[in-house]
């Protein structure tokens, strides 16, 4: 039998009757003689509750203490489901971050995994026990509990299971597979079977949320088969089916992936464009422009430079569009003024449209399809930038849907694979 994780996200574990749901399902892999590992996270809402708390306090409190409080709920909902378990006659036992032996640097919120002491998880589940781990936390060196930053269950699943050497990681959501796109945009957008690592990871990065970038990243170094499925099928259902279900990400010279051009569509709503006009066309200035964007904590994105007329240049860049205001106030008060800029414009009402599949690397005319798509739509392309795998267009975020459910039909992933 197989030596499998489980994760299981806060609507998952939203309520004491959704939590005994998870505990039947647990105990049917555990009955069929499955080895199992469980990593809940906190019930839904129930960190956003805790953070409120301390916002109450103080809008500007500690990063140290706030994982002292975030860190409770995962610890309450591992209690929960061990009790349920239990109550089922299944031997389990829970266990916070630092008692798993989760190392994670210092970065109180958003810290990385370092190391994983997994031997006595290994040693509960050859005596049949459940081990239950907290999602979302560790300890760093001075045993400070550190917490993950959001999404960050999927992470410490993706990381146990690398760590105890798993067949497979399961993470039970509210959505029961990776779809071509979003579907509440296109309702003819496919779940599809399996997808690679590659573009699982560019998807998340373009703006799919239905896994965290950081576990699809962990997931590929550490080549851990990771399956989304839906948590919310009746808990007895046959396991023959239920570990066939949803989509495997998997690896790319693998004989069951899907042989599509582009794999999926992935869109993001929060840019915000920015251009400096009038820049001096010369060595440089790129960074003269960056580097002050950076020191200001500021993550850009896409970046172009027009060519150059009578010695000064256009330079455009997007941000985070929760970012645009700071990245303005830099421009207008720091770089504008040392470099004589003529202007500085901004736009927070654009958005992110990328393709993405690893056959766009065999294949040619992928981007003349794209854009012709778009132009029969009449949108115009802002920006665009590529890579061996995935294009993405910056347009107006009133054609969003729009460019995606073009973009969906003119490759054909509303059809299933021949």
């Amino acid at each position: 039998m197989s030596l499998v994780v489980h994760k299981y996200g806060g609507t998952s574990m939203g309520s004491i009757e959704r939590i005994k749901s998870v505990a039947k399902r647990v105990a049917k892999w555990h009955a069929a003689g499955h080895k199992v590992i469980v990593v809940p996270s906190a019930m839904s809402g129930e960190t956003n509750r805790l953070l409120g708390l301390a916002k109450e306090i103080s809008a500007d409190a500690d990063p140290r203490e706030l994982d002292q409080i975030a860190s409770t709920g995962e610890q309450v909902s591992v209690g929960l489901l061990a009790i349920a378990l239990q109550s089922l006659g299944v031997k389990a036992k829970s266990y916070t971050g630092w008692q798993t032996g989760i190392k994670t640097d210092s970065s109180f919120t958003k810290a990385r995994i370092e190391s994983i002491d997994a031997q006595h998880l290994l040693d509960d589940v050859n005596n049949g026990i459940v081990p239950i781990v907290t999602g979302f936390q560790g300890v760093d060196s001075k045993g400070n509990i550190t917490t993950l930053g959001r999404g960050g269950s999927d992470t410490q699943a993706v990381a146990v299971a690398a760590a105890i050497k798993a067949d497979e990681c399961l993470i039970y959501t509210d959505v029961d597979a990776i779809y071509t796109t979003d579907p509440r945009v296109v309702a003819e957008a496919r779940p599809l079977k399996v997808i690679s690592f590659e573009e699982m990871f560019e998807l998340a990065s373009l703006g799919s949320k239905v896994l965290q970038i950081r576990s699809v990243e962990f997931a590929g170094k550490y080549k851990v088969p990771v399956r989304v499925l839906s948590s919310f099928t009746e808990h007895d259902i046959d396991i023959a089916v239920e570990s066939k279900s949803g989509t495997l990400i998997t690896f790319e010279e693998d004989e069951q992936m899907e042989q599509a051009v582009v794999a999926g569509i992935a869109f993001n709503r929060d840019e915000a464009k920015i251009t400096l006009r009038g820049v001096p066309d010369s060595p440089g200035i790129a960074y003269k422009i960056v580097g002050p964007i950076g020191e200001a904590n500021v993550d850009i994105d896409m970046i172009v430079q027009n060519i150059g007329e009578k010695g000064t240049t256009d330079f455009s860049f997007t941000v985070h569009r929760n970012e645009f205001k700071k990245a303005m106030e830099v421009l207008e008060s720091q770089v504008r003024p040392a470099l004589g800029a003529k202007e500085v414009v901004g736009d927070d009402k654009v958005c992110k449209v990328s393709i993405v599949g690893i056959g766009m690397r065999s294949h040619v005319g992928i981007a003349a399809t794209m854009f012709k798509a778009l132009a029969d739509e009449n949108i115009n392309i802002q920006m665009i930038t590529t890579s061996e795998i995935k294009t993405s267009v910056l347009v107006e975020d009133k054609y969003m849907e729009l460019a995606v459910r073009a973009l969906h039909k003119a490759f054909g992933l509303d059809q299933p694979p021949a």
